[in-house]
């Protein structure tokens, strides 16, 4: 059993399950939806949608909220979602959990400490090695590190950080790979040029290249750190099967502008299969119905392959 979260019920994430469940009438009874029935049957009469009779709904509020419009109670109710499908995967009811959008300000506004869904589960199954990836068909993304200010980056960089997020990330490539017998990934430097030799910055140096070697000695396929601005390139031509990077924003950048409507946002190494779309609630266009399911349809796909 898939459990899909509703996210913020101001935000897309209503309509892009509606459009996303139609492409999934072999699976609907396989689906639990974790959020709010009146929240989607309004939308779905606002947007001329259907709600699939056949796929159950844990209905776990009764909000009147408008598109665009983020409410405390909604904000309240969008982790309430999470709590209770983590809840269900802990109790083995659920066997993967997709997440609809939620914000990092109304997490914030009800109290939470955490940033976002990544840091919230790891947390929840009391996970401590943990990856950030993005899946896409043309491109593999994992991040070394997450969602830090940028200049908090390289106090967070260590060798066993590199190790951790290189194994994981190897692991999640012969899953979704299996047939591939000679698979490779390519680390990204911190630096401009990846240091060069040091003039740019020594966090290759003292961190990155030693890490590599201990990656190699223990037959991970990581070569690196190579210059991220000719990195992403030559993954998109086929010599890399995924990408390290190193921060956020380095990571995601060339990812959404491959895979900007059908990326996936999936978390490595928990106890159960998580995936999300690649967007967020995207306040500005719920009003109008014209939000894209591709990401969720392709995180609901992935998702499906990985319980396989």
């Amino acid at each position: 059993m898939i459990a899909i979260t509703l996210g913020d019920p101001a935000g897309v994430g209503p309509e892009v399950l509606l459009k996303a469940l139609p492409h999934f009438k072999r699976h609907l009874k396989n689906f639990v939806i974790i959020g709010d029935r009146k929240v989607l049957e309004s939308r779905a009469k606002l947007f001329s949608l259907k709600l699939p009779q056949e796929v159950e709904i844990l209905s776990l509020s009764e909000l009147d909220i408008e598109p665009s419009q983020p409410t405390i109670e909604g904000y309240q109710a969008m982790l309430s979602y999470l709590e209770k499908a983590i809840s269900l995967a802990k109790d083995g009811q659920v066997k993967a959990i997709v997440t609809l959008p939620i914000t990092k300000e109304g997490l914030a506004k009800v109290g939470s400490k955490y940033r976002g869904h990544t840091e919230l589960l790891a947390d929840a199954f009391g996970v401590k090695d943990y990856v950030m990836c993005f899946y896409g068909k043309k491109l593999i993304v994992s991040l070394l590190t997450t969602h830090l200010p940028l200049k908090d980056v390289p106090g967070a960089l260590s060798e066993e950080k590199v190790l951790t997020v290189a194994k994981l990330s190897y692991d999640f490539l012969r899953k979704i790979k299996p047939k591939k017998k000679s698979l490779n990934m390519a680390l990204c430097g911190l630096n401009p040029h990846a240091g060069e030799a040091g003039l740019l910055g020594d966090e290759e140096i003292k961190v990155l290249i030693p890490a590599v070697e201990k990656a190699k000695a223990l037959s991970i396929p990581l070569s690196g750190p190579y210059p991220a601005d000719s990195l992403f390139y030559h993954a998109l031509q086929g010599k890399h099967d995924l990408v390290i990077a190193v921060y956020h924003d380095q990571g995601l950048a060339p990812f959404k502008l491959i895979h900007f409507r059908d990326g996936v946002n999936v978390t490595l190494g928990l106890p159960i299969v998580r995936t999300s779309p690649c967007h967020g609630t995207a306040y500005d266009i719920a009003p109008l119905g014209i939000a894209s399911p591709d990401s969720l349809i392709s995180a609901l796909k992935l998702s499906l392959k990985l319980l396989d």
